[in-house]
């Protein structure tokens, strides 16, 4: 064989064995490649503060609602929280005149 068509043979060996170690090499990190999904931690989100309730237009309850405050809401109501002002302040009273000792019922 005449030198140049062994060079090419070699050359083209090479880029074929350069391939294949490369497309090896690229399914191995994309088999060993952790996958996740988009943060979705809605304490960390600022838009999902500020976004409505996607259930506003169906539940009264949700109207006024952030998504935040929406996806919270089952965690306050099973822990009693307070869900208008009035109660808020209707709570404040009563843990007044609990820590008040000076306070003498009529």
């Amino acid at each position: 064989m005449k030198k140049s068509t062994k060079n090419f043979v070699l050359a083209s060996m090479l880029s074929a064995g350069g391939a294949v170690l490369l497309t090896a090499a690229y399914r191995k990190s994309q088999r060993d490649a952790i996958r996740f999904l988009e943060d979705i931690d809605m304490r960390n989100s600022e838009k999902i503060d500020q976004m409505e309730s996607v259930d506003a237009g169906i539940d009264p309850a949700e109207r006024g609602l952030t998504q935040l405050d929406s996806a919270m809401r089952a965690e306050w109501q099973a822990n009693g929280f307070p869900q208008t002002h009035m109660e808020m302040e209707e709570l404040e009273k009563e843990t007044d005149v609990e820590n008040n000792t000076n306070y003498a019922p009529m």
